[in-house]
């Protein structure tokens, strides 16, 4: 199943496999229940008409994205080239704890074909496409959508400490195009994809796969849920697998799409 979330002149409106459902319908509430549950309140769910309007990022206001870092090799070295303090990354990576860090509040998400931000204060911007599992109160896995994790890797490489700064700013984070709800073995090897076009030529492309991924999804959710709950669900990126070199920095009008399995955003960047 495929959850939407769309802007409507009623307001933003859920649907599911293209066709809305009831205007009450939240997925803070649907994210209470156990997945099993989850999956037969949405089957039996009544449809209406097909859904139209822009789609928004399929999150609410009462869910947060955490993310997790140097859960790939690449990564990890392209962290210890930028950084000064380059072994910090090699002991993350090889650490029984990974790396997580608060991304964004749901309200300040972006959509998909909505502007993503680079800082003013810094010369090095990039993408992160990520995939991004959805995970409910009870601590299940229940899906995952495409994800942005945008970053300014000088700050960071100056200082580590400098991290939320490089990671969460205005427009810095976006998802879409919507949920794909699943188990959570399907999500083991997806194929993501990223491309940059800049004046109708692509500047940067790359791919991988999740398969590459050092630390398993059940690993980051048991730490990331550990000692902190989530009642409203939360979203949880899981690492970047394509990392452009020192070479490449993101500029205004750029056009970003990320695919993740079967889910793609476009961002054009803002400066």
């Amino acid at each position: 199943m495929l959850l939407t979330r769309h802007q409507t002149n009623q307001g933003a409106r859920w649907a599911v496999d293209g066709f809305f459902v009831w205007r009450d319908f939240t997925l803070s509430a649907l994210l209470e229940s156990r997945r099993d549950a989850m999956l037969q309140t949405l089957a039996m769910m009544p449809r209406s008409e097909p859904a139209s309007g822009e789609l928004l990022a399929p999150i609410e206001p009462l869910q947060e994205v955490w993310a997790a870092g140097v859960t790939y090799l690449q990564s990890r070295d392209a962290r210890r080239a930028e950084s000064k303090v380059a072994d910090v990354y090699d002991r993350v990576y090889d650490a029984a704890r990974p790396e997580l860090f608060f991304k964004s509040l749901g309200s300040r998400v972006v959509a998909p074909k909505m502007p993503i931000r680079i800082r003013a204060d810094s010369r090095w911007n990039v993408p992160e496409p990520e995939l991004v599992i959805v995970v409910n109160r009870h601590r299940e896995i229940v899906g995952y959508c495409a994800g942005n994790d945008v970053s300014s890797r000088d700050i960071e490489g100056e200082n580590p400490l400098y991290l939320p700064q490089a990671k969460v700013y205005n427009g810095s984070c976006a998802l879409g195009h919507g949920i794909l709800l699943c188990e959570s073995d399907q999500i083991g090897e997806l194929k993501i994809r990223l491309h940059v076009r800049r004046n109708n030529r692509i500047v940067f492309e790359g791919e991988a796969t999740t398969a590459q991924m050092k630390r398993t999804l059940p690993e980051l959710v048991g730490y990331l849920t550990r000692e902190l709950d989530f009642p409203s669900g939360v979203f949880l990126m899981t690492g970047t697998c394509i990392v452009p070199g020192e070479d490449f920095t993101l500029q205004p009008d750029d056009l970003v799409r990320i695919e993740v399995g079967a889910l793609t955003i476009d961002n054009r960047v803002s400066a």
